[in-house]
């Protein structure tokens, strides 16, 4: 279904292309008071129409913001060259008032703005060479009532905006949806996996380590024996423990205790257990947080939360590089910010975060994040990840504030 619709956009862009197209010819070829001979404006119209056509037809190919540019600017020129060609058209003077309204299809924000700014600047241009310039009265319509067309060409950027503005939040909160459901289905999904992993492997995990428990108890092995079955127990632990990890996700508490949070007194708390840690990788602690915050979570889930951003951001962080706590209200919320200055992701990195079994870690299984990401949403929060390679990482949570 997917590619059936992607199919079908892109042959209904193609009609659109081919449609304009007709049109623009037909403009140029039939009934044209320029067409024939050496007009230089027939010609200059021939090339833009040329160079129109050809930018709509190979767009898809590279479906940059640069083509969405050029499109938008050999538009423009073709339009207003239309105005000043034909002056006894009136209707090409409503056409330079919705240019911007052709960017708002190619759902770019920057476009938009590129866009308004240019008209602005071009329909100023042409204002002042009616007002001054137009000796032959080409323009008599315009310059009758050019304080009410002037008005008129605001009123519609103004529509226009408006309607962009609408239509990118729109868009904006479709796609913070679209990005939640897709982690309620990443947890769903490994919610469902660890069920199936606890059930076949924990029984069988118990037993395995019992046995070695009570062998490494027995004094008839040897100092070396000893060692070896102390290392078995070991590796059951971890693995105990990441099937914990699972099952964190796969049966969260929706009943756990709740309670208000001081959000200093746990952030200094943990702070305190990660400073050796820090220390221990050659990195500061610092924390800045403002007094009386307050939240109401499970101060256990609270601290674990940041037990796991906090212990990431150090590991990333080079020799001599602080991870900064800072905590403030904004807006009748509590954001957070763990921030460090680490090796930063890349904008597929940072997508891919939360997703099962992805981890930037040589030895990690990615089921800390995704336990971070479970906790922030089942107390109504945010979490927000702002990196670039090199530059470090941002790490954003926000929950409502406790009144």
């Amino acid at each position: 279904m997917k590619y059936f619709k992607q199919d079908r956009n892109q042959k209904l862009y193609y009609l659109t292309a081919f449609v304009s197209t007709v049109l623009m010819v037909i403009g140029l070829l039939f009934f044209n008071p320029r067409s024939g001979g050496t007009d230089l404006g027939f010609i200059f119209q021939c090339v833009v129409v040329l160079l129109l056509s050809t930018s709509l037809f190979i767009y898809p190919r590279y479906e940059n913001h640069f083509f969405r540019k050029l499109i938008i600017t050999i538009a423009s020129i073709y339009l207003y060259m239309l105005f000043f060609l034909y002056p006894d058209t009136w209707s090409s003077f409503t056409l330079l008032c919705f240019i911007p309204a052709f960017s708002i299809l190619f759902f770019d924000s920057k476009l938009f703005y590129f866009s308004f700014v240019f008209n602005i600047l071009l329909i100023t241009s042409t204002f002042i060479y009616i007002l001054f310039f137009d000796q032959g009265n080409d323009f008599a319509h315009i310059k009758q009532d050019l304080f009410g067309n002037v008005n008129n060409f605001m009123g519609t950027q103004v529509i226009l905006y408006f309607i962009f503005h609408l239509t990118s939040e729109r868009i904006k909160k479709q796609q913070m949806f679209f990005e939640k459901l897709q982690q309620s289905e990443k947890l769903k999904t490994t919610g469902q996996l660890a069920a199936a992993v606890a059930h076949e492997i924990r029984n069988p995990l118990t037993v395995v380590k019992g046995l070695l428990q009570f062998y490494d108890s027995n004094n008839s092995f040897s100092k070396e024996g000893k060692m070896h079955l102390t290392l078995m127990i070991d590796e059951l632990k971890t693995a105990e423990h990441v099937l914990s990890q699972f099952l964190s996700i796969a049966k969260p508490d929706e009943h756990q205790h709740m309670e208000t949070v001081n959000v200093r007194d746990a952030l200094q708390s943990v702070t305190g257990l990660l400073m050796s840690y820090g220390l221990f990788h050659q990195n500061k602690i610092l924390l800045q947080v403002d007094e009386d915050l307050y939240i109401a979570a499970n101060t256990i889930e609270f601290k674990q939360l940041f037990m796991n951003l906090v212990k990431n951001a150090i590991e990333v962080s080079t020799k001599d590089d602080s991870v900064v706590i800072r905590a403030e209200e904004k807006n009748n919320e509590i954001e957070i910010k763990v921030i460090d200055a680490g090796f930063g992701m890349s904008e597929e990195q940072v997508q891919a975060l939360g997703t099962p079994f992805y981890s930037l870690k040589t030895k990690g299984t990615g089921l800390g994040l995704m336990i971070c990401f479970n906790i922030v949403e089942k107390y109504k929060g945010t979490i927000r990840f702002q990196s670039a390679v090199n530059q470090g990482t941002t790490v954003t949570v926000r929950f409502p504030m406790n009144s």
